[in-house]
């Protein structure tokens, strides 16, 4: 969206159309294109009119720092779309250092609340993907079994830009492949994905307190976690296959 605020708001109305298999958002008569000028074609519906709804929402100029669905729509198309192989590879890679699978060598109430919400996950990775993870101690790297790892990154390999544009923030943000796909598919709630990704920041923020540049980092980063699973939504024409 580059440039995009110092363009005025030049149209009195917004709308979702149907083009082929998806949604455009006219201004006026004119449709809304990426930054990359590609036509800016919408999976679904309602991902459709939350796009509608940040450009309706413009007044004077249109300003990208209140668009954030806009904006990660641009990025499915200009950016992940054209190297969609490579996206889903970068984000399977990480089921290979998974948070979930490095757990503490103590105190024993962490590594307690690590394996209470950790070790549901796994065993939900294991039954529904297909792929179980080793776990192991301390920051050693934990050696994976390939085919556990072929599993868990076929569905990440089945998302569509769109999804594979959330699934990068689920994953990158919290650390893990197992949370995202978990929240994508609809194991755990967003709220649920977040606090499980945090369990060691909030131990040692319990153990030494946390300043406020901490807590004003951590607060946009869930942000950004949550909007990315509602983006997953919205996007999904349904969910991601299990493999």
């Amino acid at each position: 969206m580059t440039g995009w605020n110092l363009r005025k708001v030049f149209w009195t109305g917004v709308a979702v159309l149907p083009e082929g298999a998806g949604w455009v958002i006219a201004l006026d008569a004119r449709r809304v294109r990426t930054p990359a000028k590609a036509a800016l074609v919408l999976p679904t519906r309602g991902l459709a009119e939350r796009v509608a709804a940040e450009w309706a929402a413009q007044r004077v100029q249109v300003d990208p720092r209140t668009m954030p669905v806009t904006r990660m729509a641009n990025a499915a198309i200009d950016k992940v779309c054209p190297q969609r192989a490579e996206v889903a590879d970068l984000l399977a890679a990480y089921g290979g250092s998974d948070l979930l699978c490095y757990r503490a060598p103590g105190p024993q109430a962490l590594r307690d609340r690590q394996a209470l919400a950790w070790d549901p996950m796994l065993d939900w990775a294991a039954t529904m993907l297909g792929g179980r993870l080793r776990v192991g101690t301390g920051v050693a790297p934990v050696p994976q079994d390939p085919a556990a790892l072929t599993a868990l990154a076929a569905p990440v390999h089945a998302a569509d830009p769109f999804q594979l544009t959330a699934l990068h923030d689920l994953v990158a943000l919290s650390g893990s492949l197992v949370l995202a796909l978990a929240v994508a598919q609809g194991r755990l709630t967003p709220t649920q994905g977040w606090a499980a990704s945090r369990i060691d920041e909030d131990w040692q923020a319990e153990l030494w307190g946390q300043d406020a540049e901490a807590q004003d980092s951590a607060r946009r980063k869930q942000a950004d976690f949550l909007l990315a699973a509602q983006f997953f939504t919205l996007a999904a024409r349904s969910g991601i296959a299990a493999g």
